[in-house]
């Protein structure tokens, strides 16, 4: 019986205990309260934070009732006489107990809750004074008379009762310091004053968080926990993160969890999957030319009488599969932040703190980073960069609070830093800014902030800052007379082009290039002949073609065609190359998305606008066209594009009825397949 573990997924400070079924026997009911009670003396190996002296007391009592129950299995149970029924009772409620003591003590001991539990000791004291004192009304009840036991085990009984009885749990003299430290620091963030350093690492001494990871999981923790408006959440939030940019220096890459999260924060996902199936793999094997595949994908590969590596074609001495245990690690990481992610997705919304401490400890920690950047040396740089880096992807009060303290300037100084990793955080705190109006408005500002990231696009020393890159053009096209200004700049267009053709890039990289274009096409029409010009309608079609990206991609790919053949020359090139069987065959295919879809009716409607009756004709001799687009229409795939579909079929009918009349004045020639 073990009832604990189906609430995996608790609140903190809550105990879902089970009771026991009425109908359960002696012999499990005391096995049960025997494991239970081992598990919690387990705990006596681990480290308690705070509320320390009342563990100790709980562990002790704890040590005396298991006496207690291996005396009822022996003496009791294993000599078959009979249980009253009063005792079975009395031992249900004590097992609901040791449940509840269980999950307080994983409570005091849980992975970065030490500064929640620190704050909320006096409420883990009551708790702890409660159950042991309910321990003292199930002995109470407990017939010593009627169940034969040795005198000494019936005098620890009473000695249990008595010691159980007027158990008075109080807080700890060092847990009371350290919560008024914390309380205190508190109205020094709210008064804008920064706190004495000492004092903070006394509190950070005395819960145990010593190092930048300890710091990480502190507030993962308390993101888990803001489900709803509160001040003292947000002000612990405010404190945790001034500790960890502030007070706590470096960052212990050498701790090895730490280490898969720093890299994760720049892993190009799309690294991750299959090259054949193109979803993020299973379990990863290597080959012998070093590529790696998901072992199903591969494994059939070779069944249908393939010998070569399929992404460099190179026929294969060896077949045999090797575990690539490194890529599974960073899979296994990207999926905890995934779920992670998704969790605090709402948390991350709010644009202001709850609380007034946790709003000035951001101011304060903004103006610190920002002068790290500038006085700050090598390590101390670097460490400012991750901090801005990790504040800016989480709420846009971060993001205005490090606008306000002039980081942006620096960050655009170290665009230029030979330095791969300074370039490449740099670059991903620029993207981070460039989402808000605020920030926008400096990076555009700031000299040759736009020139700067364009020369990061194309030269930028790794392919995330060039990746990142993309990114930022995508957000800062649309701010004002940024999509001409950037258009205007050589190199921005065919730099986007690259990564777009760009073996090296996965399907991410390639969608923040093509949004970037797309947006650039919206946004000013002289960027239409530059991406013409660049070569933007063969590169875009051979990667439809390749069948090697995914259909997100797809879909911003056709979007940037259908922007292209909006005007008459962009349409030219479009059927020139192939464009509209291109888009009817994949109209007509069951795997397109409806997005896809939508796009390509898009595509082909100004094509036939533009094209005239030589492409709508075209389209009438391709019985299937038909069929695909009142499918779409039947099953709503088209959304907002239903409207074009229906004013396709209408054009297509209409030509169809005047194809048979005389005298029909013939216009320009296109050639549309």
């Amino acid at each position: 019986m073990k009832p604990t573990q189906i609430y995996s997924g608790r609140q903190i400070l809550t105990f879902p205990a089970v009771h026991p079924c009425e109908s359960v026997s002696i012999t499990t009911l005391i096995n049960s309260l025997i494991q239970i009670a081992g598990e919690i003396l387990s705990f006596k190996s681990k480290h308690f934070s705070t509320n320390k002296q009342s563990v100790k007391e709980t562990l002790r009592h704890i040590h005396n009732l298991v006496v207690v129950l291996e005396e009822i299995r022996v003496g009791s149970i294993m000599t078959g006489r009979s249980f009253p029924r009063s005792a079975i009772l009395s031992l249900s409620e004590l097992h609901v107990i040791f449940q509840k003591l269980k999950f307080l003590l994983q409570d005091c001991t849980r992975e970065g809750a030490k500064l929640y539990m620190l704050i909320n000791s006096d409420q883990v004291s009551a708790h702890f004074r409660v159950l042991t004192r309910s321990i003292s009304t199930c002995l109470d009840t407990f017939p010593v008379g009627s169940v034969d036991l040795p005198g000494e085990v019936n005098e620890l009984i009473y000695l249990l009762i008595r010691q159980t009885r007027k158990y008075e749990a109080r807080l700890d003299r060092d847990d009371k310091r350290a919560i008024d430290s914390v309380y205190w620091i508190f109205n020094l963030f709210e008064n804008r004053i920064k706190p004495n350093r000492d004092e903070v690492i006394r509190v950070l001494d005395h819960i145990g968080v010593r190092t930048w990871s300890d710091c990480v999981k502190e507030i993962g923790f308390i993101q888990e926990e803001i489900t709803m408006e509160s001040e003292l959440l947000s002000s612990l939030m405010g404190f945790i993160c001034y500790c960890r940019c502030v007070i706590l220096q470096g960052i212990d890459e050498e701790e090895e969890d730490e280490k898969e999260n720093l890299n994760i924060l720049g892993l190009n996902v799309d690294d991750l999957r299959c090259p054949i199936s193109l979803e993020i793999m299973n379990d990863p094997v290597v080959l012998e030319t070093g590529h790696t595949y998901d072992r199903i994908s591969i494994a059939k590969w070779f069944a249908a009488g393939n010998v070569m590596c399929p992404k460099t074609g190179k026929s294969l001495v060896s077949t045999v599969l090797v575990d690539n245990v490194s890529v599974k690690q960073l899979i296994q990481s990207y999926f905890k932040q995934e779920i992670d992610f998704k969790s605090k997705k709402n948390n991350n919304k709010s644009s202001v703190p709850e609380s007034l401490a946790a709003e000035e400890a951001g101011k304060l920690i903004a103006d610190f980073l920002a002068g790290e950047l500038i006085n700050g040396g090598a390590k101390e740089m670097v460490k400012a960069l991750v901090e801005i880096r990790i504040l800016t992807k989480t709420n846009g009060f971060n993001r205005s609070r490090l606008v306000e303290a002039g980081v942006v300037e620096s960050l655009m100084k170290l665009l230029r830093s030979g330095d791969p990793t300074i370039q490449e955080n740099a670059m991903a705190a620029i993207l981070n800014l460039s989402k808000d109006i605020a920030g926008k408005v400096r990076i555009g500002g700031s000299g040759y902030g736009l020139e700067t990231i364009v020369e990061v696009l194309n030269e930028g020393a790794r392919r995330e800052s060039r990746q990142h890159a993309a990114g930022a053009i995508f957000y800062l096209s649309s701010l004002g007379d940024y999509g001409r200004l950037i258009g205007e700049v050589t190199g921005s267009i065919p730099g986007l082009l690259r990564i777009i053709k760009g073996c090296d890039y996965g399907d991410s990289a390639k969608r923040s290039a093509l949004m970037a274009i797309r947006s650039l096409l919206s946004q000013h029409s002289d960027n239409h002949w530059r991406v013409l010009a660049a070569g933007a309608v063969s590169v875009i079609l051979d990667l439809v073609r390749s069948g090697e990206v995914g259909d997100g991609v797809k879909a911003d790919s056709i979007a940037i065609l259908a922007k292209i053949a909006e005007y008459p020359d962009g349409m030219i090139s479009v059927l020139r190359r192939g464009g509209l069987k291109l888009a009817v065959k994949i109209l007509g295919s069951s795997e397109a998305s409806p997005a896809t879809k939508q796009h390509c009716v898009a595509l082909i409607l100004n094509l036939c606008v533009n094209g005239g009756s030589d492409v709508v004709g075209a389209l009438a001799k391709d019985p299937s066209v038909m069929g695909s687009l009142y499918t779409v229409l039947s099953n709503g795939e088209c959304g907002g594009g239903g409207r074009k579909a229906s004013a396709l079929i209408k054009m297509i009918h209409e030509f169809q009825e005047r194809k048979t009349e005389p005298g029909l004045e013939r216009g320009r020639f296109v050639h549309a397949w």
